[in-house]
């Protein structure tokens, strides 16, 4: 993999790389867990506050693509740098006394920090030895998803302690350590690195992106708006397809569609989007259910904080599991790995739908999610990795992460449809058979995730026997 034999681990380099990924995922997700803080404190509709994390997908989709490319040359080091930077600078306007407005411009700066997952990836891939790398960039992915459930119990109960603003601002701590630890340890990239950005390609793909998110957000626009919603959605489809075209012909793409066209990192992409899909609709089931009042016949009243404990096992296994996965990857190889661990996500969902009768089996299908999507987030990379040239990790890997967030997306977008289709009129909750028609959707969509990654592994297999 031309990885310098020579070259010494920068100090620090691994828990760095790990902390930026866990600390710009947990950062993106805090807008969940205060949406109603929110509504309340500046006094704008939920439906508005629920911008606070719409608008972090939004902004780190869009950047996603653009700081692969930017971590795949020359000017990595300033590339992650900078954006940390605007990281801080946003978390700083969602501490200070400043209007919605301000505030929805601060999460988008901080959404902007999700790009930097696959450049944590690119660098753990050039600077230090192959096994030792390959077991790093598992734990950064698995650091991207985890982060998610730090973060909702921390703010939570810094909401419950202090307020909005302190919630807000142990982002912006953290987000400043980070930026103190990337100064110390991120290395300068190997020499003979060009970073050309496809400036035409990144608006073809930012104004696809953007409607995408956009629709599978706002989902009010399917019920009130239907005409405009399949407009928009036309309209998405055609640039996404313009941009493909375009990408193929360009000497310097954006991303390499013939890397992502390649039969095992398409299947690994199509997989990613199912199990990004079945990942935030369990999240969303899940949480929504432990907050629901008793008064409603099901569901256990836990405050936000409370409701935020229950993430705690999802990351406890998550960790773990990214620690496990890459041992076993070695012996039964990565698209194995890959089908178990989807498999073992359907399994959270079947229990949520069978079983949730008390808190702990909350906490049980929390637990096997998190193995779950942790030894998925952990094998994934190794997938893609295969068969991508080491000078386009970060641009392929970013590719990867878009493709997740839109699947974060779409599972909180079917998970609130479904539980709004299954409310009753003149209800604020709805049914509990609701929560388990949207279990079964998930469980239908990551068994067929499961089945999909199966096949390529036989077709692996297979291959190696020849």
């Amino acid at each position: 993999m031309n990885r310098p034999a020579s070259r010494s681990e920068p100090q620090l380099l691994v828990p760095s790389l790990f902390f930026i990924a866990l600390v710009v995922a947990a950062v993106g997700s805090l807008g969940a867990p205060l949406i109603t803080s929110v509504a309340t404190t500046f006094q704008v509709s939920l439906s508005s506050a629920q911008w606070t994390l719409t608008i972090t997908l939004l902004s780190g989709a869009i950047a996603t693509p653009v700081l692969g490319r930017l971590g795949a040359g020359p000017h990595r080091r300033g590339t992650i740098l900078a954006t940390l930077a605007v990281v801080v600078a946003g978390s700083a306007l969602t501490v200070l006394p400043l209007s919605f407005a301000w505030l929805l411009v601060g999460r988008s700066a901080q959404g902007i920090g999700l790009g930097l997952t696959a450049l944590m990836m690119g660098v753990a891939r050039d600077h230090l030895p192959e096994e030792r790398g390959s077991a790093t960039i598992a734990l950064v992915s698995v650091a991207s998803t985890i982060g998610i459930g730090v973060g909702y119990p921390l703010a939570g109960l810094l909401t419950e302690l202090g307020g909005l603003r302190v919630a807000y601002g142990l982002g912006g701590f953290v987000t400043a350590v980070a930026f103190l630890a990337a100064l110390r340890s991120m290395p300068v990239p190997p020499e003979g690195r060009s970073a050309r950005v496809d400036v035409p390609g990144a608006i073809l793909l930012v104004g696809g992106l953007f409607l995408v998110l956009l629709l599978a957000s706002e989902t009010s626009l399917w019920s009130r708006h239907v005409r405009l919603a399949v407009v928009l959605a036309a309209l998405a489809v055609l640039l996404l397809c313009a941009w493909t075209a375009y990408e193929r012909r360009t000497a310097s793409p954006l991303v390499d569609v013939r890397l992502v066209r390649h039969r095992a990192v398409a299947v690994a992409n199509v997989v990613t989007l199912v199990g990004g899909v079945g990942m935030y609709l369990l999240l969303t089931l899940i949480t929504r259910y432990a907050q629901t009042p008793r008064s409603t016949g099901y569901g256990f009243g836990l405050t936000t904080f409370a409701a935020g404990l229950v993430l705690v096992p999802f990351s406890l296994l998550g960790f773990i599991a990214g620690r496990f996965t890459p041992r076993l990857r070695e012996r039964v190889g990565a698209p194995l790995s890959l089908a178990g661990s989807a498999s073992v996500v359907l399994g959270a969902f079947v229990l949520f739908a069978v079983a949730r009768s008390n808190v702990a089996d909350l906490l049980v299908a929390m637990a096997i999610l998190g193995f779950g999507v942790g030894s998925f987030s952990a094998a994934m990379p190794a997938v893609i990795l295969a068969v991508t040239p080491q000078s386009e990790t970060s641009s392929a890997m970013s590719f990867n992460q878009v493709v997740r967030s839109v699947g974060f997306s779409l599972g909180s977008a079917v998970g609130g449809l479904v539980l709004a289709a299954g409310t009753d009129s003149g209800q604020l909750f709805p049914t509990d058979a609701a929560y388990t028609t949207a279990a079964w959707i998930g469980a239908a969509a990551t068994a067929a995730a499961a089945l999909t990654t199966f096949a390529l592994a036989r077709e692996r297999m297979a291959a190696t026997v020849r």
